[in-house]
């Protein structure tokens, strides 16, 4: 063979060669030819009802060309959704319905099976395949829910008491939803699959209405009313004119301490920023201090008619919706969420019950105020004191020395602002100050309950 024709036969073949690795790097880069099969997804919690549609997304960055979604029983295989798009689909999201048929079913498990299919040109041009398995196990039956006694009443700022019945073995959620979007927390009582929960009307709502409220992990939901009479109640409407001697003076002085008015100049400001954006900011940190509720069983709640300070004129009372002016021009307003009380100057706060310090420091408006936590999401609250003689994480007795009064915050004189708080909401302490409406409306639904349930 001549010398030129093998080097000819050699250059052919570098060639090929070339033209191969370069067919084969363009193959293994270009995004025609990716091998990353789709990603499945399906929200589930491991159970189903067989009633709520099942939600599945799947994924690739080629387009999806197909997929099916197959519901796969001990002795059946049922396709529930089979679907190819002539256009491939990078992202889906499909809600698959279950077959008429499902919800006959006497299996406690299935197994839905998801296969998808992309529009790579990988794998000889038939693409990148996956398949996804979910267990399920098969729950049908709602939650058993039912009120077990209740108080018969709750008045427009005050508070009632529920006790009911839930049980499911696969319970998730269990609340007690109100008509203005409050939801009540309750506690395990006495025996496994009761519970008990303290309720509030909060005194800015115009009515009232308490929903239990039991989902288990299936989405099984059930509903049932808590039966309360209804009774309005009627709070002060106070026109308070402000004057140029109040600006100058106790605003002022509390302007040069909260940051939301550094910098304000105007007086009339300053007392709107005070008594609007600050008081919000005070009261928010209240409500999330006060809207824990513990989870351990109670076999009781006993609670004492609270009257915090000896010999003390009721000199402001709860609920009472105050309008400023200044001049003729209505300037701001608020609601006083307590009761003030007042005696000789830096009293003696000693509480009738005892309970957990959950707080003490300065808290703006309300000036060295604790808190104090007595169980079932009932909190007690006192503003304005000179000093605290208590520390947080503190159990106290009945009758314990806790604070004195004071003027701290924005107060004019000596005095015990004092509030009673239901997870969250301020309600009338008049009726915690009560024998006969603690008897009616606590010891004796809860000695009722008790004995409803011994006789289960």
């Amino acid at each position: 063979m001549r010398r030129g024709s093998k080097k000819g036969s050699s250059a052919l073949l570098l060639g090929i060669f070339a033209v191969a690795v370069g067919m084969g790097l363009y193959i293994y880069n270009s995004e025609m030819f990716e091998r990353e099969s789709p990603m499945i997804t399906m929200q589930n919690s491991g159970y189903w009802n067989l009633k709520n549609p099942l939600d599945i997304t799947m994924e690739d960055s080629t387009g999806l060309k197909s997929y099916k979604v197959t519901l796969v029983t001990k002795s059946q295989e049922t396709v529930l959704y089979h679907e190819q798009f002539l256009t491939p689909k990078q992202s889906l999201n499909v809600k698959v319905e279950p077959p008429k048929s499902a919800y006959a079913m006497s299996e406690d498990e299935i197994k839905i099976v998801i296969e998808a299919q992309d529009a790579s040109k990988w794998n000889f041009l038939k693409g990148n395949d996956a398949i996804s398995e979910f267990k399920l196990k098969i729950d049908k039956k709602r939650p058993l829910l039912n009120t077990i006694a209740n108080s018969y009443k709750i008045k427009k700022g005050g508070a009632a008491l529920v006790i009911f019945k839930a049980e499911d073995e696969n319970l998730k959620e269990l609340y007690i939803q109100t008509n203005f979007d409050k939801k009540f927390l309750a506690q395990p009582f006495y025996k496994k699959g009761y519970y008990i929960s303290l309720l509030a009307w909060p005194v800015k709502e115009t009515t009232f209405k308490a929903t239990i409220f039991a989902k288990d992990r299936a989405d099984n939901i059930s509903t049932v009313n808590v039966p309360l009479f209804l009774k309005e109640a009627s709070y002060k409407l106070s026109n308070i004119k402000i004057t140029d001697n109040f600006l100058n003076g106790k605003i002022a002085e509390l302007a040069e301490e909260f940051k939301e008015t550094q910098g304000v100049t105007n007086s009339i400001e300053q007392f709107k920023i005070i008594n609007e954006d600050v008081r919000v900011k005070n009261e928010d940190l209240i409500h999330e201090i006060t809207s824990k509720v513990s989870e351990e069983m109670i076999d009781d709640f006993k609670i004492n008619k609270m009257y915090p300070l000896k010999n003390a004129a009721v000199v402001a009372h709860f609920g009472d919706h105050r309008h400023y002016f200044y001049k003729e021009d209505k300037i701001s307003e608020s609601y006083h969420l307590g009761l003030d009380l007042a005696s000789n100057a830096m009293a003696e706060i000693k509480p009738q019950n005892g309970g957990e310090i959950v707080f003490t420091g300065y808290n703006g408006l309300y000036g060295n105020m604790p808190i104090l936590s007595h169980g079932l999401g009932l909190y007690t609250l006192y503003g304005h004191c000179s000093n605290i003689s208590v520390n947080v994480d503190e159990k106290i007795s009945s009758g314990s020395h806790i604070a004195n009064t004071g003027k701290s915050g924005y107060a004019m004189g000596d005095h015990l602002h004092f509030g009673i708080l239901i997870q969250g909401i301020e309600v009338r302490p008049a009726e915690w100050m009560d024998d006969t409406w603690i008897k009616l409306n606590i010891n004796d639904v809860i000695n009722s309950a008790k004995s409803i349930i011994d006789k289960k």
